[in-house]
């Protein structure tokens, strides 16, 4: 927070270079609309740790790791099990969680809905809206059904306003609906620049920790999809979640892919209703709601989201191309890993596909961030080349080396198990993930080669 009588400054991110004003071109390294305000450093300026909950725990002299008692965090569920798996199991105390999405993906629904849950805590909730007035957000509440007795809740964007109101309240919750809408007086950039999020970000956190108050920011997102702002808002903060979905489906998914307090690359999934986000407990058979006909070039594979094992449907589309360059079109996966595969299947397959459109598709709007698809992709591409149709009752996984081998892939039994549990009756996998002690109906054929397991199918 600025003090009487410091001043900003411009600082160059590229070079380091500091001037008092700002110019389009830094006279340190020439780049162009690199300067960034930010406040002055002074000598009575207290330092940034002082304020931390934790400061007075910070020793002067080294001491061993093995000698510091570890306490144990304590969580607050927060009424809805698919959010507290991505959390890691619940709220923690004194955490900063950001949260990101598209502009009308249910950021806001889905934070009101949980202040409803938790109304009942003993410090209460406080919900700081910048972007909407209070009459719109209680529309929003009535609509969704939501009880929202304990929920307290003001339109202001001043920071200072902000953490005056917080610290007169103690809420045990505090959301900041969006951080983008925040300024500090103590900076005269607008609200949305740079130093404006991260120096208010910067004194929310420290808020959160020495309050003991958990903290929710939303965050805008640019057109690629990350989170706007500078870098640093991510570092700052204990968890990131991203909220994600398509604009013509209902459903939502929710990812943690930063989390300090639980495991990440866990995964969410929700249902807009009318009544607000619904939570869908079975995932599986959201992503292999199939027509009744089988079709060629539809195969299930069984992906892993973090710690749960999910079925999903993996489409492709393979048609005469007449243009010079045929199109690679993936959709949910990585391109490269697709040319990759197509260059496997023409070499140890057989296959020949440089005058062929290639399509793949997960349906869902999932994305495969594993290489355990890659046998699963690769059968759905031969199958709509071949017109072959796999049968349904059939489960993929694998992963493709460069030699045409099928390598393990982890979490084998695992993946099996909710194949059999979904009442597949067979499956195709690595000859190394076959487990000796696998009961009931599922019959798994190992296989250790690519032509090994087109031969099968």
């Amino acid at each position: 927070m600025k003090t009487p009588g410091q001043k900003t400054v411009y600082r160059c991110p590229e070079c380091g270079h500091v001037q008092g004003k700002w110019v389009g071109r830094c006279p340190g390294c020439q780049a162009w609309n690199t300067l960034v305000e930010e406040l002055a450093p002074s000598a009575k300026t207290p330092s940034r740790l002082s304020g931390y909950a934790g400061a007075a725990h910070i020793q002067s002299v080294p001491v061993l790791l093995a000698d510091v008692e570890a306490e144990a965090v304590s969580r607050t569920p927060t009424g809805l099990s698919e959010l507290d798996r991505v959390l890691g199991g619940g709220l923690v105390t004194g955490s900063a969680i950001l949260i990101g999405g598209d502009p009308g993906i249910g950021k806001s629904t889905l934070l009101l809905q949980l202040l409803a849950g938790l109304g009942g805590n003993k410090s209460g909730s406080l919900y700081l809206t910048g972007e909407e007035s209070i009459q719109q957000v209680s529309l929003r509440a009535k609509r969704l059904q939501l009880v929202t007795r304990d929920v307290r809740i003001l339109a202001e964007t001043s920071l200072e306003r902000i953490l005056e109101v917080a610290r007169e309240q103690r809420p045990g919750i505090l959301v900041i609906d969006s951080i983008q809408t925040i300024y500090s007086e103590a900076l005269q950039s607008a609200p949305g620049a740079v130093a404006q999020v991260r120096e208010c970000a910067a004194q929310l956190v420290r808020f959160a920790k020495q309050s003991a108050t958990t903290v929710f920011l939303v965050g805008h997102v640019t057109k690629e999809g990350a989170l706007a702002g500078p870098r640093v808002l991510e570092h700052i903060v204990d968890t990131v979640l991203y909220f994600e979905g398509d604009s013509g489906s209902r459903f939502r998914l929710i990812r943690a892919f930063k989390n300090r307090f639980g495991a990440v690359n866990e995964l969410g999934v929700f249902a807009m209703t009318e009544t607000g986000l619904r939570e869908v407990r079975n995932p599986s058979a959201i992503f292999l709601s199939r027509g009744d006909d089988d079709a060629a070039g539809s195969v299930v594979l069984v992906m892993r989201e973090g710690t749960r094992p999910l079925l999903v449907e993996v489409q492709a589309l393979v048609d005469e191309s007449h243009l010079p360059a045929p199109r690679r079109v993936a959709v949910g996966m990585d391109s490269n890993r697709l040319a990759m595969l197509l260059a496997v299947l023409h070499r140890h397959g057989g296959i020949p596909l440089f005058n062929q459109d290639v399509f793949v598709n997960l349906v869902g709007g999932l994305r495969l961030g594993e290489t355990a698809g890659d046998l699963a992709v690769a059968l759905a591409i031969v199958s709509s080349y071949r017109d072959r149709v796999i049968p349904r009752g059939w489960v993929v996984f694998g992963e493709i080396g460069l030699n045409g081998e099928v390598r393990p892939v982890p979490n084998g039994e695992e993946r099996l198990r909710e194949a059999a549990k979904h009442g597949f009756t067979h499956a195709l996998a690595p000859a190394r993930n076959i487990p000796t002690g696998l009961s009931g109906q599922l019959e798994v054929t190992p296989v250790k080669t690519l032509r090994e397991a087109l031969a099968v199918l």
